[in-house]
């Protein structure tokens, strides 16, 4: 944890330290008191240095500049936190503060906000909780000052949470770019239209293990796809009967596919298949999402088997 200059005068702390360092006439109440402001102020640490590491992550993986924007607001809101928690801690015990993060997990983005959100309003139950701990003032004062950070951040992840459950957004025809690596890992969909343009359609896909895209043809539109991981087996022809183009793909590998050609991909890994594909011109309506493969089969009917 690095050392951060103290944000406030010394004699600020001066006066916070003084109780805490007269054990001999304080009540062993007082004294259970401070420990617990103490035990609050290192899981406060702990907890907005987590919320730090899991917001660098998400911000990394933010399907555009507006998300990525509000997510590094709320991770700057929590090092100002961390940083007030951490200097108090210090002027309390003289001591750095010793801890470890929870490296929180998470498989997609929606996740990622969710679990963001939940620390957000936990925590600002917690602090203010907290501030009902101490006789201090300016102890409490710190609490409240982080959980009302915690209230805006709350709800800064609640409208995102909001945006992406209502709409993996397709971000067409306007200018876009995204890490398209990334986005295309964290994609649980079959399909999912994320560009749509007036000459080209990009989607993201997710093919289970063991299933397959199903035997199609495009007859006036050429396909381009890309996997980003998992490994499957590909096979193209001229009919359906005779799909004499065969070959094994993997992770960085493209497949192009010209128009009029019967073609499938295979998952013959044992992980999904995330892959991108371009349609040239569009395939699928405009914000098209696909979350199985059932689903998709349904939408679209029969026409293109």
């Amino acid at each position: 944890m690095y050392y951060v200059p103290r944000p406030y005068p010394y004699s600020y702390y001066a006066n916070v330290h003084t109780p805490m360092s007269r054990p001999d006439h304080m009540s062993r109440n007082h004294q259970e008191n401070d420990q617990q402001v103490l035990e609050a102020l290192l899981a406060g640490i702990k907890r907005e240095a987590s919320a730090i590491d899991l917001y660098r992550r998400l911000a990394n993986v933010a399907p555009n500049q507006k998300h990525k924007n509000d997510i590094l607001h709320a991770l700057d809101n929590k090092n100002v936190h961390v940083n007030q928690f951490t200097n108090l801690y210090m002027t309390l015990t003289g001591r750095q503060p010793v801890y470890q993060i929870n490296q929180v997990p998470f498989h997609s983005y929606r996740e990622g906000l969710q679990k963001a959100y939940k620390i957000e309003v936990e925590g600002y139950e917690e602090d203010q909780r907290n501030c009902l701990l101490t006789q201090h003032p300016f102890v409490c004062n710190v609490f409240l000052h982080a959980s009302t950070g915690e209230q805006e951040n709350a709800t800064r992840f609640g409208f995102l949470n909001e945006e992406v459950f209502n709409h993996f957004t397709d971000y067409g025809p306007n200018p876009f770019v995204v890490d398209i690596e990334e986005i295309t890992k964290q994609n649980n969909t079959y399909r999912t239209a994320i560009w749509t343009g007036n000459h080209l359609q990009v989607t993201l896909m997710s093919i289970d293990v063991g299933d397959d895209i199903g035997l199609e043809v495009h007859p006036n539109l050429d396909q381009f796809i890309r996997i980003e991981e998992g490994q499957g087996f590909v096979q193209m022809g001229d009919s359906k009967d005779r799909l004499d183009f065969q070959a094994n793909v993997y992770d960085d590998y493209a497949i192009m596919i010209p128009a009029g050609k019967w073609h499938n991909l295979t998952n013959t890994g044992h992980t999904p298949i995330k892959l991108y594909s371009i349609y040239a011109p569009p395939q699928h309506p405009y914000g098209t999402v696909h979350a199985t493969k059932a689903i998709a089969m349904a939408a679209e009917g029969n026409h293109h088997h």
